[in-house]
């Protein structure tokens, strides 16, 4: 069955200092994936956060969150309900998916957020690139949805999934 995994996360609310040190929020996230060796792209929503961001000083910051595995969105009932089920998201029993970061860090102007992504029984850790891009911040991971449980495909390269988020920064 042609499915996809994830994305997940997870940071609507995060602060993000302007050029005066001042913080800002963000907004009106967006977070998309395709699985990409079946084309099979999607949304998810449903965010709740408890993360502060602090550029000048990365020691004090921290990401943390979850979404709601439920809101899963494929374009396609059918698909979107099985994805939902037992067999791969378990939704009933596993209802949130979750980040929490341990290693923040800049690379050039990339932020690099190092952490734990948790999909039902599985956690292993992940690595999130964002980049600001005029008055968005855009991040951008890849992951294996057989890592956490969820068999797509047989073998394992067949199952990665590209994850971007978009997240509106309000001055």
């Amino acid at each position: 069955m042609k499915t996809v995994l994830v994305s997940f996360f997870l940071f609507i609310g995060l602060s993000v200092p302007n050029l005066n040190g001042q913080s800002q929020k963000l907004g009106n996230a967006e977070i998309s994936f395709e699985f990409v060796s079946t084309g099979v792209k999607g949304t998810m929503a449903g965010f709740k956060t408890e993360s502060k961001v602090d550029l000048d000083n990365l020691e004090n910051s921290f990401f943390k969150g979850s979404v709601a595995s439920e809101t899963i969105d494929t374009n396609n009932g059918l698909r979107n309900w099985s994805l939902r089920s037992g067999k791969y998201f378990d939704v009933d029993d596993y209802p949130s998916i979750s980040f929490e970061s341990n290693h923040l860090v800049f690379e050039g102007s990339d932020l690099i957020v190092k952490g734990n992504l948790s999909i039902k029984e599985t956690t292993k850790p992940i690595t999130v690139k964002f980049i600001r891009k005029g008055s968005q911040l855009v991040g951008t991971t890849s992951l294996y949805s057989i890592d956490y449980g969820i068999k797509i495909k047989k073998k394992r390269e067949d199952n990665l999934v590209k994850v971007k988020m978009i997240f509106d920064i309000i001055p």
